[in-house]
C-alpha cells in the first residue's frame, strides 16, 4: 500500500471524527483528543507503511503543523471572548499571567534540573513549553460561542451559570495570551543553549528584543491590524449567492495575513493573532457576523487540533517514550499534578471568588499544541542536550493533562454550576 493513500485514508477518518464524535460523546466526561491520541496509536502500531510522525526527525514538520493549530486556536479564542478587555473585568487573567505563568515555568524548570536531571539549557527550555495552555483540549472549560458570556466590562456574577463562566473565562483568556507570552521565555532558553548561561552574555539582547521590541510590535500590530480587518469585515454585507458561499473565510485569510505580516516585522505573530480577534470581536460587538466568523475559526482549530493529536498518538506508538526514565515520569505528573495548581492557588489568592472556583481554574491548566510547538521550535533553533527525553517528559505531560482533564472537565463544570449562590 502506498503510504501516501493510507495517509489520506487516516486523515478523512480523523476528520469525519470531528463532525460525528461530539454528536456520541456530548455531555460525557471525556473529551475528544483522547479519541484522537488513542485512533493514532492504533494506526501507526499497524503494518501500513505510514512513517513514524516522530518530531525530532520531522522537526520542521512538527513545528509548521502545531504552529498552524496554535494561531487558529488562538483566533478562536478571541473571537468568542463577549467580556471586554480592562484591568478589572479581566483580573483573574493578569492574575494568572503575571503570577501563575512566571511561577509554573519556574517550578517546571526546577523540576527539569533537579529531579530529570536536564542541564539548565534544556531545563530552561522545559519551563518555556510548559507555559502555554490549552482549554480546547477539554472544550468544557472553554467560554461559550459569541454573545452567550457575559458583555458588561465591571462583572458582579452570581448564581449557577455565572460560577461557570468565571471558570471558562478565566481560562480561555488565559490561553489566548500565555500561547504568545512564552515566547520570550523559549528565546530565553535558545539564547543560555546558543550563548551560554551566564547573564552577561544575553541578559541585554533578551529584555529590549525579545521582550520589549517583539511584544510592542505584536501588540501594535494586533491592534491596528484587527482594527482594518473589522472594518473591511463589517463593512461589506454577503448579497450575492457566491458572497454568501464563503462567509467567515475572513477568519482564515485574516489570521494568515496578521500573523504573517507580525513576523515580517519582528513581532509574535501569535499575540498579533489573538489580539486582532479581539479587536474584532469588540468591533462590533451585536453583529450575528461574529457567530459566523468564530465558526470557521472554530472548524479550522479543531481540525488541526485533530491531525495533531493523531500525530501525536503515532508518535507514541512508534516510540516517543523510549527515551523516558522514572525520574522523567514524576517530573511530568508533578508539572500537572503540583506545579500548575499551586502556582494557580497562589495567583488566585484574594481573588473575590469562592475557592471552589479558584481550585477549578488551578487545576485545569491544560497542556498541549502550544508546548509541542514550543518545543519543536526551541530544538530546531538550537543544540540542547537531551533532546530525545525533553521531547518524551513534555509528551508525558500533555498525556497525563489530556486524559486527566478530559475526563474531569464535564464533572468540575457541573460541580460548579450546581453550587448554591452563596456556595
Amino acid at each position: 500500500m502506498e503510504p501516501y493513500v493510507v495517509g489520506l485514508a487516516v486523515v478523512g477518518v480523523a476528520v469525519l471524527g470531528v463532525t460525528l464524535l461530539p454528536r456520541i460523546v456530548s455531555d460525557r466526561p471525556v473529551s475528544l483528543p483522547i479519541f484522537y491520541v488513542a485512533f493514532g496509536a492504533a494506526v501507526f502500531a499497524l503494518p501500513l507503511g505510514l512513517p513514524a510522525p516522530d518530531p525530532l526527525e520531522h522537526g520542521k514538520l512538527a513545528e509548521r503543523l502545531t504552529e498552524l493549530g496554535v494561531i487558529f486556536a488562538l483566533t478562536s479564542a478571541g473571537l468568542k471572548l463577549d467580556r471586554v478587555p480592562g484591568l478589572r473585568s479581566w483580573i483573574s487573567t493578569w492574575r494568572l499571567l503575571g503570577i501563575t505563568m512566571p511561577l509554573s515555568i519556574v517550578g517546571a524548570a526546577l523540576l527539569g534540573w533537579g529531579v530529570a536531571g536536564f542541564v539548565l539549557p534544556t531545563a530552561a527550555l522545559l519551563g518555556a513549553v510548559i507555559a502555554p495552555t490549552d482549554p480546547v483540549l477539554a472544550s468544557e472549560v472553554q467560554v461559550e460561542e459569541p454573545g452567550e458570556g457575559e458583555e458588561e466590562e465591571e462583572i458582579e456574577i452570581e448564581g449557577k451559570e455565572g460560577k461557570a463562566d468565571e471558570v471558562r473565562f478565566a481560562l480561555t483568556s488565559e490561553a489566548g495570551l500565555n500561547d504568545s507570552l512564552a515566547f520570550p521565555f523559549t528565546y530565553l532558553a535558545i539564547l543560555t543553549a546558543t550563548l551560554g548561561v551566564a547573564p552577561g552574555n544575553w541578559l541585554g539582547e533578551w529584555v529590549t528584543v525579545y521582550v520589549l521590541f517583539k511584544i510592542g510590535v505584536g501588540l501594535a500590530a494586533g491592534v491596528v491590524l484587527g482594527w482594518a480587518l473589522a472594518r473591511i469585515v463589517f463593512r461589506f454585507s454577503a448579497e450575492t449567492k457566491l458572497a454568501r458561499s464563503v462567509q467567515g473565510l475572513e477568519a482564515v485569510g485574516g489570521t494568515l495575513l496578521v500573523y504573517g505580516l507580525t513576523e515580517i516585522a519582528g513581532g509574535y505573530g501569535f499575540l498579533a493573532v489573538f489580539v486582532a480577534a479581539l479587536v474584532i470581536r469588540n468591533y462590533e460587538r451585536q453583529h450575528e457576523y461574529n457567530a459566523t466568523l468564530h465558526e470557521v475559526a472554530e472548524k479550522s482549530e479543531h481540525v488541526l487540533m485533530t491531525l495533531i493529536m493523531v500525530a501525536f498518538g503515532g508518535a507514541l506508538a512508534t516510540g516517543l517514550f523510549d527515551p523516558l526514565t522514572s525520574t522523567d515520569a514524576v517530573a511530568a505528573a508533578a508539572i500537572v499534578l503540583v506545579v500548575r495548581p499551586v502556582a494557580g492557588l497562589v495567583g488566585l489568592l484574594g481573588f473575590a471568588r469562592a475557592w471552589t472556583e479558584r481550585a477549578v481554574i488551578s487545576f485545569f491548566g491544560i497542556r498541549g499544541i502550544g508546548s509541542f510547538y514550543y518545543l519543536a521550535y526551541g530544538v530546531n533553533e538550537a543544540a540542547f542536550a537531551d533532546a530525545e527525553r525533553a521531547w518524551a517528559l513534555v509528551g508525558a505531560v500533555v498525556l497525563v493533562s489530556i486524559v486527566l482533564h478530559g475526563v474531569t472537565a464535564t464533572p468540575a463544570v457541573a460541580a460548579i454550576r450546581d453550587q448554591e449562590p452563596d456556595a
